[in-house]
């Protein structure tokens, strides 16, 4: 079992040792997939909420379980691949970088903030510490972008749109419940007595 906790580790720190926010939104959704799950099972097995009531929670949770995890995925997601395009075109970079992009004006000034110019790759045959300088300070600021994003779409952008569903979503429950129901057309049959029936039960 400890051997298999330590691989758990290893395999994490090599995968998201280089791109930690990466862990941030795989463990954010997971966290919000999870707690959504827990929601509508609590709501499935509670037998003090009645099966009416459970017809208009159930979808409720469900699209807030949608719109929680697919708010928090778009967001974090497009503020990461942002940023890091940022840094890798090498908009921003260390000051050592910077400096060394000066120095190198000749080969590389119109090329720097460039769609596709990959400062990795312009410092690949450079000393390694440029290039580790560099990628330690894309995935300091890649992360911290993707934790501002995250408090903002899971503190902000996902309750006013979950507050928007739940609204509509009662709105059409309640038009349902309260729509008036058509009167029941049913034959009546009568009790009164015919001539035969009369006739025949009369005494001679």
């Amino acid at each position: 079992m400890a051997n298999l906790f330590q691989s758990g580790l290893n395999w994490m720190a090599k995968t998201f040792s280089k791109d930690t926010s990466k862990m941030l939104i795989i463990t954010g959704v997971a966290g919000w997939a999870l707690s959504s799950l827990a929601q509508i099972g609590a709501i499935l097995v509670n037998p003090k909420i009645k099966d009416e009531q459970k017809m208009f929670l159930l979808p409720q949770e469900f699209s807030d379980a949608i719109m929680n995890i697919g708010a928090f995925f778009l967001v974090t997601q497009v503020t990461k691949k942002t940023v890091s395009k940022l840094f890798s075109t090498g908009k921003f970079t260390t000051k050592s970088v910077r400096k060394f992009l000066n120095e190198h004006k000749n080969v590389y000034g119109d090329k720097v903030g460039k769609l596709d110019f990959n400062i990795e790759e312009a410092l690949k045959y450079e000393t390694k510490g440029l290039l580790k300088s560099h990628q330690n300070m894309a995935n300091l600021g890649t992360t911290i972008a993707t934790v501002g994003a995250s408090i903002l779409a899971s503190n902000v952008i996902t309750p006013i749109l979950r507050n928007k569903m739940a609204s509509s979503i009662q709105k059409t429950y309640l038009s349902e419940t309260n729509e008036p129901k058509k009167p029941e057309v049913t034959t009546k049959i009568s009790n009164s007595v015919t001539p035969i029936q009369s006739a025949s039960s009369m005494k001679i």
